[in-house]
């Protein structure tokens, strides 16, 4: 009947908790026992005391009816704490699980995705979720019970009278279907806008200097002032379909109400039935009425849980592109040697080759130093070594294993990484250099701090390494993040170091201190140079020049300046733009 069957997925998010759903359920049961004996209480006080009123009679059926209106409230709290407490508690589970499967998604993926929609499905789609694990299952469950029995009890006082009354029924389930699919379909494209308005919000928050830098406040406001209008505009609509959902119910249901008073009255006037008959017959029906309309709010929070559970599924449906094979090698501790055989590397099948024909050998303990144009394929090269994208299967060994079969934890536990754009979290200086670490050593805190040539700096801070340094590092400058990333690399005494252009936002000056200090740590591990400066890279090993993805001149500084090719065009470049720089 409904496009529920999303909602199937959370059947073992309910199993977990089976005995609370089961005592839940049980409190349901004795909380509608007392409430559907209150009317027949009245049926039997009303035809009683028609004979005969005493204070004895009195005392005790006023006793009778405060106490099961008493005991109904303490069991409707006991169903709805447990009931509703499940589905705080899935909703717990479900939050970090689906956390949990976003972290280990592909690189390529939140290419793909933008931030505010991913927001907006962790967040807002799953608190409709929780509305189906609660209040759903909870009023379903009533629904269902009060119906029945209340029906049941009904037709045993006059099946004719309720068959008139129960009429309008029929016509009330036609409703709930057609309504409930187009809210299904109108809260999707709510829940598709929100993600929308997220977005906007997240990128201009995100990029708050770009945005005043060049003066675009008010164009962004309008922006977001037009995204905003068009959710309200799709709110309204669904508005104004469940505007009419409740009262055409209340309609049709008021129908049975005047059928009751019209046809039972002529009953109880006629002496074909007792007044105690149609009191209890007009409570038990009263009865029926918050279940019906509570039927069409159910469907509303089925259909919006079933929306939102759709769109988080294709999220959860989603496989990570990288992840451990079933033949990895048993393998767990990395001693640094990198092989590339043959490798050639596209990033989407039929496109151009990134990295054509690379043959390259590492030794363990060597420093490799890459430069190139933009666009080369450097960032790339090091980008397979970690595994942000697959390369070829036996094209790049790591110690002389596929790295495709090195399991992932294995693999980039023993890597330490310093990417081109540098990401700080929104914590102290101390948590994001030990962020790669399980607990950082104060001391080696300081250690590491002092070799990326950050230590003076910190200490200049207010509360030194306690510093809290803003969402992305936005207090620091790119030099003092570039070097605090590189602290952070090195804290995990990697056995392969990479820097991706790490030293791009520092000085000269500066990137000779922090190259003096590297020099130790870099003999002790396989280390990568990616940079655009000779000075950086003169040092190296081992030089590869890269052009439009093949290396097309390697060796040591003064072997590539005798080419004459790019290396030696690249230097004599730079010298004449420091010659420059000086007068």
């Amino acid at each position: 009947m409904f496009k529920t069957y999303s909602l199937y997925r959370l059947l073992p998010y309910l199993q977990r908790y089976r005995f609370k759903l089961f005592y839940g359920a049980a409190c349901l049961l004795v909380t509608n026992v007392f409430a559907l004996a209150q009317p027949w209480i009245l049926k039997k006080v009303i035809d009683s005391l028609s004979l005969e009123i005493t204070t004895e009679k009195l005392l005790f059926y006023s006793g009778l009816v405060v106490g099961f209106s008493f005991a109904e409230g303490l069991f409707r709290f006991l169903m709805r704490r447990i009931l509703i407490g499940v589905s705080r508690y899935i909703e717990y589970d479900l939050r970090n699980d689906f956390f949990a499967h976003m972290e280990k998604l592909s690189l390529s993926f939140f290419h793909r995705m933008k931030t505010g929609d991913l927001m907006s499905r962790s967040t807002n789609d799953l608190g409709a979720v929780r509305m189906v694990l609660g209040p759903g299952i909870m009023y379903s469950m009533n629904t269902l019970v009060i119906s029945t029995v209340a029906t049941i009890l009904l037709f045993s006082i006059s099946w004719r009278l309720t068959l008139i009354a129960l009429l309008p029924l029929v016509f009330v389930s036609i409703c709930v279907k057609k309504f409930g699919e187009e809210i299904h379909k109108r809260f999707d494209k709510i829940q598709e806008q929100y993600a929308e308005i997220s977005a906007k919000a997240q990128e201009n928050l995100s990029g708050i200097r770009v945005v005043k830098a060049y003066a675009r406040e008010e164009s962004e406001i309008r922006s977001f002032e037009t995204l905003n209008r068009l959710y309200v505009q799709k709110a309204l609509a669904l508005v104004r379909v469940s505007g009419a959902f409740h009262p055409l119910l209340g309609l049709l249901l008021g129908f049975s109400s005047v059928a009751l008073l019209w046809i039972g009255g002529r009953q109880v006037i006629e002496h074909r039935m007792t007044l105690g008959d149609m009191v209890a017959f007009m409570g038990y029906l009263a009865m029926l009425i918050w279940p019906t309309i509570a039927l069409g709010w159910v469907v509303n929070i089925f259909q919006r849980g079933a929306a939102s559970m759709s769109r988080m599924l294709r999220i959860w449906d989603t496989v990570p592109e990288i992840r451990d094979g079933d033949d990895l090698a048993p393998v767990d501790r990395i001693s640094g040697e990198i092989e590339f055989c043959h490798l050639t590397f596209s990033y989407e099948p039929g496109q151009a080759p990134a990295l054509k024909d690379i043959n390259l050998q590492i030794p363990q303990g060597a420093t490799l130093a890459i430069v190139g144009k933009t666009g080369a394929g450097k960032s790339t090269l090091v980008n397979l070594i970690l595994r942000i994208y697959d390369p070829p299967p036996g094209a790049l060994l790591v110690d002389g294993v596929p790295v495709e079969r090195i399991p992932l934890a294995v693999l980039r536990s023993h890597i330490g990484y310093v990417p081109q754009e540098t990401f700080l979290f929104s914590d102290t200086v101390k948590e994001n250099m030990a962020f790669g670490v399980a607990q950082g050593d104060p001391q080696e805190v300081e250690r590491v701090a002092k070799v990326a040539d950050i230590y003076d700096d910190v200490m200049s801070f207010p509360n030194h390494f306690d510093t809290l340094v803003g969402e992305r590092g936005i207090t620091l400058s790119g030099g003092q993040k570039q070097r605090t990333a590189i602290a952070r690399a090195l804290l995990t005494d990697p056995r392969i170091l990479i820097l991706d252009d790490a030293l791009s936002s520092v000085d000269t000056y500066t990137e000779e201190k922090i190259l003096r200090g590297l020099s130790a740590v870099m003999r002790q591990r396989t280390t990568i140079l990616i940079s655009h400066r000779i000075s950086t890279v003169k040092r190296a090993d081992h030089i590869i020049v890269l052009d439009e993805g093949r290396i097309v001149e390697q060796g040591r500084h003064e072997d590539l300046l005798t080419l004459g090719g790019l290396y030696a065009e690249l230097n004599k470049k730079q010298l004449l733009e420091e010659e420059l720089a000086e007068f």
